[in-house]
């Protein structure tokens, strides 16, 4: 089933603009108005949070806006620039999170995510990191997915509080409830309707079909059946000027798994030839696969370095044919390198002086493709000495971060995510316990080392000023080793409060 995610960004050309000026913006908590030409009207095309709080509005002649608002802040809008932003948000989605991805005028994107929310943990999870890494640029959004483009554009924009995931086949009656403005007509439309008592689509959706067709015309039936998916809405990806794709368009269907497969690999050698010539390796490969019907299916692959071995790529590429739905056949694929990097000629390494290094970036690519390029990590050692920032997730194929694990006293296996706090008995204040209960299971401790003093950085926060945790390694009766620690040094209760934590297992 389609799944597509509607990104709303109602504040985008004022966000754009306090991005784009930097420290010279405006505060956040001072209006801020846009405003640009309407024949010979200067109108209000954009208003930020605090210019709405203060009833301005976008269409609001500028004179207005400035006599109802003293040391309101007003710029010359930029759609053109507002455009061409949208677009290289759009870029950005493309190459982060679904092989097809487009903007979606004034104010947002959709991204046909369509086989790809595994691949970011989760539609939920995927949803929060886009808005996650979008407030981190500074820009206010909303999101929602569902089975439609129609309808995750509505419940972005009427319904999602900042994300909505409606659920696979019920999107049409998610948004029932919603006003008619949702299906993305004609303002005066949306005002005829309205005033013939049609306040929400459940009300179009029990009208006769005809007499509202005969009235307005067939855009209103088509906005309705795009919506609730009972039409095809395919979204055209938008593709970089530089990208290097490669295509092949057929002059009957093809459906069958080994002809995908077939011509997937001969695209693979025709766009590994273009990589040659231009020096570079591909990092992620797309392909896809236009169905007779409008739709498109999409295959995305990664590697964890460039490449441009054509068997190597035609395998990953194939590992996933069999997610493809050809429907009632293939008319069209395209194999695009949409990240791309410079990959250079290797010279053969001599066994008679060289050692061989193992390649493991192969094994790396197909588990990737596999689970999920997030779920594949290694841990690297961060210069701290406290233990839970020690560490740190990186690819698998990322170089070393010039760092080493400490030597001085050994470290568990297995570190908790957080400490888990446990029940002791333990004399104060040098002494490891005698006993502990974690997780309800009460153990002996037969053997103990420490303690290792961890102090806290106080450099970071004035908390940690005076922070102390004593470590000690312990073995219980049956040979099991925990790391487990005292929060406090046992005498002075600003160090800690001197209760005992399991932060650790040893193999």
């Amino acid at each position: 089933m389609p799944r597509v995610v509607s990104v709303f960004l109602p504040l985008w050309p004022t966000d754009r603009f306090r991005r784009k000026s930097g420290a010279a913006a405006p505060p956040a908590d001072k209006p801020l108005i846009l405003v640009g030409r309407d024949g010979r009207r200067r109108v209000v095309l954009a208003a930020d949070t605090a210019a709405q709080g203060l009833g301005l509005r976008v269409g609001m002649p500028a004179s207005k806006a400035q006599a109802l608002v003293q040391n309101l802040h007003v710029e010359d809008a930029d759609p053109q620039g507002d455009s061409e932003a949208l677009d290289r948000l759009a870029l950005w989605a493309l190459r982060r999170y679904s092989p097809v991805v487009s903007a979606d005028p004034p104010d947002g994107l959709v991204i046909d995510a369509t086989g790809a929310a595994h691949l970011h943990g989760g539609e939920d999870a995927m949803l929060a990191d886009i808005l996650c890494r979008l407030a981190a640029a500074g820009f206010t959004a909303q999101a929602a997915m569902a089975d439609s483009w129609g309808a995750a554009h509505a419940l972005a924009r009427f319904a999602a509080r900042p994300t909505l995931v409606a659920r696979p086949g019920r999107s049409a009656e998610a948004i029932l409830s919603l006003a008619v403005a949702a299906l993305r007509l004609p303002g005066d439309m949306v005002d005829s309707l309205r005033r013939l008592g049609f306040e929400s689509i459940g009300d179009l959706t029990s009208s006769p079909r005809a007499p509202l067709t005969l009235r307005f015309g067939p855009e209103l039936g088509r906005r309705l059946d795009q919506a609730i998916g009972r039409i095809n809405e395919p979204v055209e990806p938008i593709r970089p000027m530089d990208i290097v794709e490669v295509r092949c368009a057929f002059g009957e269907p093809i459906g069958s798994a080994e002809t995908i497969a077939r011509y997937a690999g001969r695209l693979v050698d025709q766009l590994c030839a273009v990589l040659e010539e231009r020096g570079l390796g591909a990092r992620r490969l797309d392909l896809l696969l236009g169905r007779v019907d409008n739709g498109i299916e999409a295959i995305c692959v990664g590697t964890a370095m460039p490449v441009r071995d054509a068997k190597r790529l035609t395998r990953l590429l194939t590992d996933k044919i069999e997610t493809v739905d050809p429907g009632f056949g293939i008319e069209l694929m395209r194999l695009a390198a949409t990240l791309a990097e410079p990959l250079q000629p290797k010279q053969a390494v001599s066994s008679l002086i060289d050692k061989p290094q193992a390649d493991v970036s192969e094994l790396i690519d197909t588990l990737a493709n596999r689970v999920g390029e997030g779920r594949l990590y290694r841990f690297a050692p961060v210069e701290s000495e406290v233990p839970e920032r020690s560490v740190m997730k990186i690819a698998p194929a990322a170089p070393d971060c010039g760092e080493d694990w400490p030597i001085q006293w050994p470290r568990p296996t297995r570190l908790l995510p957080m400490p888990e706090p446990i029940e002791t008995v333990a004399l104060l204040p040098d002494h490891p316990p005698v006993t502990f209960t974690w997780r309800g299971i009460r153990r002996r401790v037969r053997r103990a080392d420490g303690p290792e003093r961890i102090f806290g950085e106080w450099w970071k926060r004035d908390a940690e000023l005076t922070a102390v945790r004593d470590y000690f390694q312990v073995e219980d009766e049956a040979g099991e080793r925990f790391w487990i620690f005292r929060a406090g040094d046992g005498e002075d209760a600003a160090t800690g409060s001197h209760k005992w934590f399991l932060h650790g297992i040893f193999a």
